[in-house]
């Protein structure tokens, strides 16, 4: 049940998912009780990514085309000036992640909470489950997290999560820089910075492979501990 009644800013960036993006877009449309904008950010897709878009246009708000892949981040950029809700949420294009958990979220952030995290792995050890799809992901995401939480003074479970939930605010207050998938450091280093607490909730999670089209690697794990470091100590905010 959605107890938030403002409008909610939905950011998709998508890059070559021609297989999910319909679905996942009727899977938060399902969501008729949410009052929402839905931002689709088409990044370079060759794939007849974009084709699909054209022809869903019925199901989202704005469609932004990138002309040239440029990655995460710069699509979360290009649609970061255009946000009318009130709060705003990341959402991959991939169905990892269930627009079912919106309501846990949406039903935390108020006044106090003005940034939630959907964690895939809070409440229980999830880590051994099923969701993540290898042994290595489980290793570099609990590893990257616990780099975070260190640098960051934070206690994260979960720090490069999708499911990024902010106050209208707090996310148009932050300058953004990264293109590709180090904007979660980015931002959750800067939000550290600006000493705002996130809170967590634990949330579905179905990680797929690279076989089936899973695109961050460990060049970006590498990344994300440099972008750590760089926002926390050499970069001013």
């Amino acid at each position: 049940m959605n107890n938030f009644k403002k409008k909610i800013s939905i950011i998709i960036p998508v890059y070559n998912e021609k297989t999910t993006i319909e679905k996942l877009l009727k899977k938060i449309n399902q969501l008729d009780d949410i009052d929402k904008e839905i931002i689709v950010v088409n990044d370079g897709s060759t794939d007849g990514t974009k084709i699909i878009l054209e022809k869903n246009k019925k199901n989202f708000s704005i469609l932004i085309n990138h002309k040239k892949n440029l990655g995460k981040g710069a699509a979360i950029k290009s649609a970061q000036k255009l946000i009318k809700g009130a709060v705003v949420l990341i959402q991959d294009a991939d169905l990892e992640y269930d627009p079912r958990d919106y309501y846990k979220m949406l039903n935390l952030i108020n006044k106090k909470n003005k940034v939630v995290y959907g964690s895939r792995v809070l409440g229980k050890n999830r880590y051994l489950t099923k969701n993540f799809s290898s042994l290595s992901r489980v290793f570099f995401n609990h590893i990257l997290t616990i780099i975070s939480n260190i640098l960051n003074n934070q206690n994260l479970t979960d720090a490069h999560t999708c499911y990024k939930m902010f106050e209208k605010k707090v996310f148009l207050d932050i300058k953004l820089n990264e293109d590709d998938f180090s904007f979660c450091p980015e931002i959750t280093t800067k939000i550290a910075l600006k000493k705002i607490d996130i809170k967590e909730v634990a949330i579905r999670y179905n990680g797929r492979t690279y076989e089936e089209g899973k695109k961050i690697n460990f060049i970006d794990g590498f990344k994300a501990i440099l972008t750590l470091f760089k926002y926390r100590f050499f970069v001013k905010i």
